[in-house]
């Protein structure tokens, strides 16, 4: 197993940490995650194991994209993509800026969820991502459709930008400067 590559411990729900995706070895567990029901919005509803380890080794292997497994508790509990949205998801499709990143999360599907779990997964994903002095701002593309996502990134201090069609879904693009994260997680998670 990969060693972890960043962590943070939340106050409230403990140790979250962050390894690099192996395709190969995650891809039987991502298939359960990106399949199931309460994933819908992953697009990936019908890939069968290989495919899913086809597209996280071309996500690792693209010079702009990656993936990382995100622990809680030292289990696997959620998944993270990265990406330099001027080359990957919204290339020619939005006003990039320098120091923008791309983000995408997903979390494991669960029969006994904890509250908070999903704040505190985001948290996470956006305290690491602003530990790279050169990240400005974060930039997400949920489908239009995913009102949970949307109430989510606002309470961490996305703002909407607007609608954006993409050939697989019409998203909501948002951004979230670092200032704005600390300010909607009042400086709980340092920069």
């Amino acid at each position: 197993m990969t060693a972890p590559i960043w962590q943070r411990t939340d106050e409230r729900l403990g140790r979250f940490a962050l390894r690099t995706l192996d395709p190969d070895t995650d891809a039987p567990l991502l298939h359960t995650w990106v399949t199931h029901p309460k994933a819908a919005f992953w697009l990936m509803q019908d890939a069968d194991v290989t495919r899913v380890a086809d597209e996280y080794r071309h996500i690792a292997a693209h010079p702009h994209h990656d993936a990382f497994v995100g622990l809680w508790q030292d289990r696997p509990a959620f998944l993270v993509e990265r990406y330099d949205p001027a080359h990957v998801e919204l290339a020619g499709r939005y006003e990039a800026a320098d120091g923008d990143i791309g983000m995408h999360f997903l979390c494991a599907p669960t029969d006994t969820p904890v509250h908070g779990f999903t704040r505190a997964v985001i948290t996470t994903v956006l305290a690491w991502l602003f530990t790279d002095p050169t990240v400005r701002r974060v930039v997400v593309e949920p489908d239009m459709r995913n009102r949970a996502v949307h109430a989510l990134n606002a309470a961490v201090g996305f703002t909407v930008v607007g609608p954006i069609a993409k050939p697989e879904k019409n998203a909501l693009l948002s951004v979230c400067t670092r200032d704005q994260f600390l300010a909607a997680t009042r400086g709980e998670v340092p920069a």
